[in-house]
C-alpha cells in the first residue's frame, strides 16, 4: 500500500464527535480531514462506509516480558498482539530480567524495541529502595514515567522504605506511577489462608488476601505522599470502590496532579467469575466484587478515573496451571482489550466517545504526548477502523500472544479490529501484518 492512503465516508470518532467524512494520510500524519473530491495521484483509498475511525488506543501500562522471561511474551509478539487489538501505543514496565533500573538497561530497552517492535513504545524506568541516583537521571522528555511498586513486585523492587519514598517523590523527575498494594496486609491475609487451607487455597480466596484494605491503605499513602511533595502521580489499576473516593473531577485532566487507571479486566470481570474461569483471572490486583466493579465503571464515566488501560502481563499456561501459591498473577490482553471495550458500548452503559477518550484522549494529555492521541491535522496517523456490526470469536487460532491463551477464549465479541495504522503505515488488515515498518519511541511535551 502507498503511504499516502485516503479513507473515505468514515465515522471519525474524536473529540467527544463522531463525524462522517473523508481523511488524508500522507507521509506518516494526518494531513486532512473532511471532503476530497477526487484522489490525488499514487493514493490509496479506503471505503470506510459502516466502519468508524479511532485513534489508536494508547495503553500506559504493559508488561512485555523482555529481557529475560521470553518464553511468557517478547517486545516483537506481544506489540504484534497490540497492533491487532487497535493499540498502537505502549508503555512497558520494569519488572523485566535483568529489572530496568540503571539508564543503561532502560537504554537497552528502547534499543530492542528499535528493532522488533510493530507499535510506538515507552518503557518505564524501575525504583528499587538502592537505585535513587539512577532514578533522578531520567530524561521526561523521552521516558514515560518512573515505576514505583508500593506492594507486589519481583526481585527487589518493592519499595518499602518510608524515607526513600518521600525523598522519591519530593524529587522525581517525571509522572510516578505506582502499583498500590499493602503488603503487610496481605502477608497477614495470606497466613490466614494458610492456616485455614495449607497449600489448597481456592482461588476465590485471591480477592480475600489480596482485599480492598490492602488496596486503598496503599492509595491512600501514595496519594497523601503526592499531596504532601506536589508530585505529578499515576495510581495503576484501581480496582475497589473505595479507592475510586481518593480522586476527584472538578478541575480538567490537564490540570490534575493525582491521576488514576483502570483496567479491562477490572471493569469486565468480578469475584463470581473465579467459579468459572480460576486461575485464568489471577490478578494482582486481585478481580474483586461487582460493587467494586460496578463503582469503577461510575469512576470512568464521571471522570474520577482518568485512563483505561490493560495491564497485560502474559505467562505460560503452564505456570497459570499451578495451585494458588505457585500460580502468578496476570493475563494477556492488548488484542482483546479495545473489542472488550465495544462490547461495552454496545450494553450501553459507556459510549464510543467516552471509550476514545479513556483510551486515546486521556493517555495522551495525562503524559503529555508529543502529537498523537488525537484525530487531528499534522499530527502522526496512529488509527484504528472497527466494524461495530462484525462479531469476532476468541478460539486458540486467532490468539496471537506468545502465551498462547486468553481469559475471553470462547466468548463472540459483537466487533471487529479491521485495520491499525500506525504512523501511517498500515500494519493491520484484516488479519494480515504489514511487518515493514517498525513503531517509534514517543516523545514528551514536558
Amino acid at each position: 500500500m502507498s503511504s499516502k492512503t485516503i479513507i473515505r465516508n468514515v465515522g471519525i470518532v474524536n473529540e467527544g464527535l463522531i463525524r462522517h467524512t473523508d481523511i488524508c494520510i500522507k507521509e506518516g500524519r494526518i494531513e486532512r480531514i473532511g471532503n476530497i473530491p477526487s484522489s490525488p495521484e499514487n493514493y490509496t483509498e479506503i471505503n470506510g462506509e459502516q466502519l468508524h475511525l479511532l485513534p489508536g488506543c494508547i495503553d500506559d501500562q504493559v508488561h512485555f516480558r523482555e529481557p529475560g522471561l521470553t518464553h511468557k511474551g517478547e517486545i516483537y509478539t506481544e506489540s504484534r498482539a497490540a497492533i491487532a487489538g487497535g493499540i498502537t501505543t505502549y508503555m512497558e514496565m520494569p519488572n523485566t530480567n535483568p529489572q530496568t533500573t540503571t539508564q543503561a538497561l532502560l537504554q537497552d530497552k528502547y534499543n530492542r524495541a528499535a528493532e522488533c517492535s510493530l507499535a510506538n513504545y515507552s518503557f518505564f524506568m524501575g525504583v528499587t529502595n538502592h537505585n535513587f541516583e539512577e532514578v533522578v537521571k531520567t530524561n521526561p522528555k523521552n521516558v514515560c514515567g518512573i515505576k514505583i511498586f508500593m506492594g507486589s513486585s519481583t526481585g527487589d523492587m518493592l519499595v518499602d522504605d518510608r524515607h526513600l519514598l518521600n525523598k522519591l517523590f519530593a524529587e522525581a523527575p517525571t509522572l510516578i506511577a505506582v502499583h498500590c498494594e499493602d503488603e503487610r496486609t496481605i502477608k497477614e491475609n495470606l497466613a490466614n489462608a494458610i492456616n485455614k487451607y495449607g497449600d489448597a487455597i481456592p482461588m476465590e480466596e485471591h480477592p480475600i488476601i489480596r482485599s480492598a484494605e490492602a488496596c486503598y491503605k496503599s492509595s491512600f499513602l501514595a496519594k497523601s505522599l503526592a499531596e504532601k511533595h506536589n508530585s505529578r502521580l499515576h495510581i495503576l489499576h484501581i480496582s475497589t470502590s473505595i479507592e475510586t473516593e481518593l480522586f476527584r473531577n472538578d478541575i480538567p485532566l490537564s490540570e490534575k496532579k493525582i491521576t488514576a487507571e483502570a483496567c479491562i479486566h477490572h471493569l469486565w470481570f468480578s469475584d463470581e467469575d473465579y467459579k468459572t474461569k480460576q486461575e485464568w483471572i489471577k490478578w494482582n490486583p486481585a478481580v474483586k466484587t461487582k460493587n467494586d466493579r460496578e463503582a469503577i465503571r461510575k469512576a470512568l464515566l464521571d471522570d474520577r478515573i482518568d485512563i483505561i488501560a490493560t495491564d497485560h502481563a502474559p505467562h505460560t499456561m503452564a505456570e497459570k496451571k499451578q495451585k494458588y501459591g505457585s500460580c502468578p498473577s496476570g493475563g494477556p490482553l492488548v488484542q482483546h482489550a479495545l473489542p472488550a471495550l465495544l462490547d461495552f458500548v454496545k450494553e450501553g452503559w459507556i459510549s464510543i466517545e467516552k471509550v476514545v477518550e479513556k483510551t486515546s484522549h486521556s493517555p495522551a494529555i495525562c503524559f503529555q504526548i508529543h502529537e498523537r492521541g488525537f484525530i487531528r491535522e499534522g499530527y502522526f496517523a496512529d488509527l484504528v477502523l472497527v466494524n461495530l456490526n462484525k462479531p469476532t470469536i476468541v478460539n486458540k487460532e486467532n490468539i496471537l500472544y506468545k502465551c498462547g491463551w486468553s481469559p475471553f477464549e470462547g466468548h463472540t465479541f459483537s466487533s471487529a479490529i479491521e485495520s491499525t495504522f500506525v504512523n501511517g503505515h498500515l500494519a493491520y488488515s484484516n488479519g494480515v501484518f504489514n511487518e515493514n515498518k517498525i513503531g517509534q519511541r514517543i516523545t514528551f511535551n514536558r
